[in-house]
């Protein structure tokens, strides 16, 4: 070899490891193996992956796709140094909003960027990731781990992910059939899910604890109770509409909370009249509400205050769907009504107070 040859810069002198990203493939394979559907039983490593919607049952199927990420939630992680779920929040974020428009979840692919590729971390974010394809029932067909020096500093990382479902032509949601009187149901939420953490970590950094000081507003560190994954509704939600027929529309409370999404699936001359004195709100929103002095409204607009995901059903039916949902381990209460909406006013209305 010449002397230039042995001299010469290559990709890991510039922050790239090769190797270090081909033993996170081989640590993520088992993982991604136990995500396996109908329709997909790839191994990844190819240049696309690969799904059959006639293995999966379908026959008349239009696709419905949804992306999301994180957000800064992922900083807590990273400060803290814990990793284990944050793949469960980023799949859940895509397969929630699936859900939503009646469509069942087939295959995911992430994207994760680091500035130094870490396999072990690496490993424990995808484990994350193929936990929240378990629990959504779809496949991990593929991702890409992209190892950027000079873009993310020290131990920083980001995820994005990407969620394809399938319903059958004609039974989309929301449904035309939405009337005034219909009940609107409530979803317990698991906590802060993913949204608002820019406020959140404001509140902490407002309040001098460390990550791994004790919650003020539970069992665990800080950092435990703040990370705790956003839940994921598809199997329960699925069996409600497939059992019943008598959900009509669904809302996922994310950024925004419930005036930016519950209106989102209404027709306009419909607003949502909710019962604030029906919310159980957990801990975690009474100290954050507190600690940072955030007005009841900001709340509202910010956070899930409790409620992950709404349903609006006929009275008639709203038992038989509280009934599915409950077998399904879902905490489910009547959060308020379909009202008449008069043109050009909110699409959310409250009665009560919010408890925090």
């Amino acid at each position: 070899m010449s002397e230039s040859g042995r001299n010469g810069l290559t990709y890991s002198d510039a922050g790239v490891d090769i190797d270090a990203g081909n033993l996170l493939v081989e640590k993520i394979k088992p993982m991604v193996r136990s995500t396996r559907r109908p329709g997909a039983d790839g191994e990844i490593g190819g240049f696309g992956g690969l799904f059959d919607l006639k293995a999966a049952g379908f026959k008349d199927p239009v696709l419905v796709a949804a992306n999301d990420g994180v957000g800064t939630k992922l900083k807590i992680a990273i400060d803290a140094g814990r990793h284990e779920t944050v793949g469960i929040d980023l799949v859940a974020m895509c397969v929630n909003d699936l859900v939503v428009q009646g469509a069942e979840p087939l295959f995911f692919l992430d994207y994760f960027a680091t500035g130094k590729l870490d396999p072990e971390q690496g490993a424990l974010i995808v484990g994350g990731i193929a936990e929240g394809c378990r629990q959504a029932g779809c496949a991990l067909i593929g991702g890409e781990t992209a190892e950027m020096p000079g873009m993310y500093s020290g131990g920083d990382y980001d995820l994005a992910g990407f969620a394809v479902g399938a319903a059958e032509r004609g039974e989309l949601l929301p449904k035309g059939t939405i009337a005034e009187g219909d009940v609107i149901l409530a979803l317990a939420s698991s906590g802060v899910h993913s949204n608002g953490y820019s406020l959140v970590r404001r509140i902490v950094a407002l309040s001098g604890l460390a990550w791994d000081a004790p919650a003020p507003f539970g069992e665990g560190t800080l950092a435990e109770r703040l990370l705790v994954p956003t839940r994921i509704y598809v199997r329960p939600l699925l069996a409600a509409i497939r059992e019943t027929g008598a959900v009509k529309a669904l809302a996922h409370i994310t950024g925004g909370g419930f005036p930016e999404n519950i209106p989102r699936v209404l027709p306009k001359h419909l607003a949502a009249e909710i019962d604030l004195d029906a919310v159980a709100v957990p801990p975690v929103f009474s100290w954050l509400a507190k600690a940072g002095g955030v007005a009841p409204t900001e709340m509202l607009r910010t956070f899930n205050c409790g409620v992950g995901m709404i349903a609006v059903v006929a009275p008639e039916s709203a038992a038989e769907v509280v009934e599915v949902l409950t077998r399904e381990g879902e905490t489910v209460f009547e959060l308020g009504r379909m009202v008449a909406r008069a043109e050009g006013a909110a699409g959310t209305v409250y009665r009560g107070t919010l408890a925090l």
